[in-house]
């Protein structure tokens, strides 16, 4: 009698998701595999999309220091020129 009344009741979560999966089935087979398609496309990419930034980021930071050395070695002052 215990088991049977304790079944009865269910956590909000437990309903929630049963509800979520009764949306799930109103979408159409097509829907479903397009969004499955899209998730599975949008894993295999961001490895590329990854690489891609982080040597992106070195090439930045090289070109910011060898920007910053260039342009504070080119600018001496001739300092043996007497100025009148």
């Amino acid at each position: 009698m215990g088991k049977k009344d304790a079944s009865a009741t269910r956590l909000p979560v437990d309903q929630y998701r049963k509800q979520i999966g009764k949306q799930d089935y109103k979408k159409t087979k097509s829907a479903l595999k397009a969004t499955r398609l899209k998730a599975e496309a949008k894993k295999s990419s961001s490895g590329f999309k990854d690489a891609f930034l982080v040597i992106a980021a070195i090439l930045f930071f090289v070109l910011c220091v060898y920007a910053f050395f260039y342009l504070n070695l080119s600018t001496e002052l001739n300092l043996d020129v007497d100025v009148d």
